[in-house]
């Protein structure tokens, strides 16, 4: 069964950054958000197994599948190959998965984040393609597909041993064109080539590019004073064709509100805004920035309990405003609750689960140079 890419919502509701309250989801806030979605006419819904601890799938049981009638909305989830230590555990997940959102099926099923090595190997070794397809026969699953943060090489290798393949979701943003080791531009054109339907993920860089230096903010308010600086990184892909659906991990009314807003009578990129976007890039590529999008995956394993994402926007804040308090002041309640920088034992656990493929280790100890260095004293 193809895909109507005509008939999916241009914006996706990405479930991995949810709204908490006391450390753990809100679920009246989500509630609420939830309902803004649906009644814009929006019904795409993105989770995983591992999204919030396992809590993101139960969220959207009770904030989504309970309220609202089955035929109304379209979920996806993951399969997550790291959670997989034997074949059943393929089944076993699944059937795990099924329970937490209390559905009978998903819309929509991805292998987790394939990339070179493990990742992969083990969707391999434990013929998940072939399992999913099966499930997909029984009516388990109504659409099969992947994400992807490897490279180009390895993607074409995959479409050419997995026709069945029905869509791919790929992080992609202005910001990433050019990124060396994302190499967006290359996989987007790829699977636009063989015309793969694309959803994207990470459109707005993990807000990097909701949140930027004021004069570099201007130039984008001078074009269009009345958009966010948000919606400029999401129109950029929804003008692009052979995108399907664009995910936004939103946590909050306001940031639904506007995206809700960018894709209502959405007005594609012009000409001269496409090289405004350009113009901008150049600029954000001159600034000293740790690319992280707080995905978070680094956290769970943590032996340290640090919360590597907090302490590098710490970082880049400070990059970017040196003599602001606020960052420190930020850093020194986050360690409350949050081991120091200088804590990482080096282990490499987050690098290994890093979407980014970030050197977390150096810029750990970077950041304990930074922020837990103490101050000489007076002489």
């Amino acid at each position: 069964m193809s895909i109507d890419l005509k008939s999916m919502p241009k914006l996706g509701f990405g479930l991995m950054r949810l709204p908490e309250k006391d450390g753990v989801i809100d679920h009246e806030h989500v509630c609420r958000m939830v309902d803004s979605y649906m009644k814009s006419g929006l019904n795409y819904f993105d989770t995983a197994y591992i999204y919030h601890g396992g809590k993101s799938e139960v969220a959207i049981r009770e904030a989504l599948v309970k309220r609202y009638p089955r035929e109304s909305f379209m979920v996806a989830t993951k399969l997550p190959a790291w959670e997989m230590k034997k074949q059943e555990d393929v089944e076993r997940i699944f059937n795990e998965q099924l329970e937490r959102m209390g559905v009978d099926y998903f819309d929509f099923y991805l292998l987790h984040s394939i990339e070179e090595g493990s990742n992969y190997e083990l969707h391999e070794k434990y013929n998940s393609f072939e399992w999913c397809m099966k499930r997909k026969a029984e009516g388990k699953i109504k659409h099969f597909g992947f994400s992807f943060h490897g490279s180009p090489e390895l993607l074409v290798e995959i479409l050419d041993k997995h026709p069945e393949v029905e869509f791919v979701q790929i992080q992609l943003n202005y910001l990433d064109r050019s990124n060396p080791v994302v190499r967006s531009q290359s996989l987007y054109e790829i699977l636009f080539k063989r015309k793969i339907p694309i959803i994207v993920m990470e459109p707005v860089r993990g807000g990097m590019l909701a949140n930027m230096a004021p004069e570099i903010e201007a130039k984008f308010k001078a074009r269009q004073p009345n958009k966010s600086v948000a919606s400029w990184a999401l129109r950029f892909v929804a003008s692009l064709p052979g995108i399907m659906t664009i995910l936004s991990g939103m946590s909050n009314d306001e940031q639904m509100k506007d995206n809700i807003s960018t894709f209502t009578n959405f007005e594609p990129l012009a000409a001269d805004e496409f090289d405004l976007v350009d113009e901008v890039t150049k600029d954000l590529l001159s600034m000293p920035q740790i690319g992280c999008t707080g995905c978070k995956y680094c956290c769970d394993g943590c032996p340290q309990k640090i919360s590597i994402p907090d302490i590098f926007r710490t970082i880049n804040t400070l990059r970017r405003y040196p003599d602001d308090w606020r960052s420190k002041m930020f850093y020194s309640g986050l360690i409350q609750r949050s081991g120091k920088a200088s804590d990482c034992i080096a282990c490499g656990q987050c690098e290994g689960v890093c979407p980014q493929h970030l050197p977390i280790i150096k810029y750990m100890k970077e950041a304990a140079e930074i922020l837990d260095k103490p101050k000489e004293s007076a002489s």
